[in-house]
């Protein structure tokens, strides 16, 4: 199991960031404070991820590349999802989720098909269909702006595997307790200021302002990247 590292003064605490930019700072100067191995890559999941993954990029003066991964829908309920697929038409579903959702397997087959479909259109829009550097002996520094069930960073985890990275580090603004101890079990390190314990857990209450990103917001965050490493 890899460790877990976190901000003792953020534990248990809401509203501990202004925004997903003032996050990423934070998060940045943690994860700075860690020795990692030479040549890291920073690899937000879009769309939340991509600001908290500007800021990471840029303490480390590191180069990022998007790790494009969807949760599935739930039929009618955009919030919420029973899976996710990855970049490369990896499906990770969350059976104990699903189980009792009462889908049909028609339902299902037409969520996972949509969300492949939304995959490789932010495939061609976000990377113009190039999605994958080199990683083979890397430190691969996953993020998003927060984890609640982790299945979208399960699913991205299972993606980056074949490309032979040295060491896999997750690192993300917030995240329920419970789900940062699943996902360390995964990769070797989980860095995160704000972990919060109990039943109840919402990555959007980790943050004083918050709102979806659109499009037009992620490729401008994109185009910003190259500024001056801090």
């Amino acid at each position: 199991m890899g460790i877990i590292i976190d901000n003792p003064r953020f534990r248990d605490k809401r509203f501990v960031f202004t925004d997903r930019h003032d996050a990423g700072k934070k998060l940045g100067e943690l994860i700075r404070s860690r020795p990692l191995p030479q040549e890291p890559v920073v690899m937000p999941i879009p769309a939340g991820g991509v600001p908290v993954g500007v800021e990471i990029a840029r303490a480390l003066c590191a180069p990022l590349k998007l790790a494009i991964v969807r949760k599935i829908q739930i039929p009618g309920n955009t919030e919420a999802g029973f899976g996710a697929v990855t970049w490369d038409g990896q499906v990770l579903i969350n059976d104990r989720l699903l189980a009792t959702l009462g889908l049909t397997a028609a339902e299902v087959d037409a969520a996972i098909a949509a969300t492949r479909h939304n995959v490789s259109e932010r495939i061609a829009r976000f990377s113009s269909g190039n999605v994958f550097p080199d990683l083979t002996d890397k430190c691969v520094i996953l993020t998003d702006d927060g984890l609640a069930s982790g299945y979208t960073m399960l699913a991205a985890i299972s993606g980056i595997r074949p490309h032979r990275p040295k060491k896999v580090v997750v690192a993300v603004p917030t995240a329920s307790a419970a789900t940062a101890e699943r996902i360390a079990r995964e990769v070797d390190e989980v860095i995160c200021p704000n972990i919060r314990s109990g039943y109840r857990f919402a990555v959007a209450e980790a943050y004083r302002h918050w709102y979806d990103l659109d499009d037009r917001e992620v490729l401008a965050e994109l185009g910003s990247v190259g500024e001056t490493c801090r």
